[in-house]
């Protein structure tokens, strides 16, 4: 664990990954989800790549939501 550590801490970009991530993921919880198909869809779906919402994480649309019932 030690080694993984220092190999982190050594590195200058970690400080600007971890920022990217945090900006990434203020970005998606602040805005909704948009409906697929348009240049916003797929820009909205690298910046919720970036900010590691991905699986169960990941927020539902509201087309999601109307397709499974909930």
């Amino acid at each position: 664990m030690d080694i993984v550590l220092e190999f982190l801490q050594d590195k200058g970009w970690l400080h600007y990954v971890t920022a990217a991530v945090t900006i990434a993921s203020v970005i998606a919880s602040v805005t909704p989800t948009p409906k697929e198909g348009g240049i916003w869809a797929k820009v909205y779906k690298s910046i919720d790549w970036l900010a590691l919402n991905v699986g169960k994480a990941k927020e539902k649309g509201k087309e999601d939501e109307v397709e499974t019932g909930k």
